[in-house]
């Protein structure tokens, strides 16, 4: 069963940002993400069945609208504690990243596609994995360039994964207006 999520793509601003504080990690740490998969998860939907894709595509054409303003607002290490992943947090000044996640979560279970996550959405990109084997950080040097933009499409990506990271092809793609 293909993997599949739902995410916000970024104008390519954003990802030379994100690129830039990347390359600023420790590479004997981390494990760099691929620029063109640099994005803002909305769902993670995990093995689904391929008709699932057909579920799928109407529930994000009716919860696309407005494209969400975003600031990069810094560096990010998930989870808190044990960080297995660095990232760069996302402000979200006018709430729409915030509810264009809860049109697409609430359309995804409304649907049977989707289990609601517990914890509360987090707006953030994630730049580089923690590398196997090595200890989780508990500071990050850099900091992202701070950055105002807005998303360009909510799109349906499967996961394939691979030894040097996961690869991510588009499915379905609303842009955003």
């Amino acid at each position: 069963m293909p993997r599949l999520f739902v995410a916000l793509e970024l104008p390519p601003p954003a990802r030379a940002v994100l690129a830039a504080f990347r390359s600023a990690a420790d590479p004997e740490d981390w494990r760099p993400v691929a620029d063109e998969a640099l994005h803002v998860t909305l769902a993670f939907l995990g093995g689904r069945p391929e008709g699932d894709v057909a579920v799928i595509e109407p529930v994000l054409s009716r919860s696309a609208g407005p494209a969400p303003r975003l600031v990069v607002a810094g560096a990010l290490l998930l989870p808190p504690r044990r960080a297995r992943v660095l990232g760069a947090a996302l402000e979200d000044p006018d709430g729409t990243l915030a509810a264009l996640q809860g049109r697409v979560a609430a359309g995804l279970v409304a649907a049977g596609v989707h289990e609601p996550e517990r914890r509360p959405f987090r707006p953030h990109a994630t730049v580089a994995r923690l590398r196997s084997g090595r200890r989780a950080p508990r500071t990050v040097a850099a900091e992202p360039e701070p950055l105002e933009f807005a998303g360009t499409a909510v799109t349906l990506f499967v996961s394939r994964l691979h030894p040097r990271g996961a690869r991510y092809e588009a499915l379905v793609r609303v842009p955003l207006s």
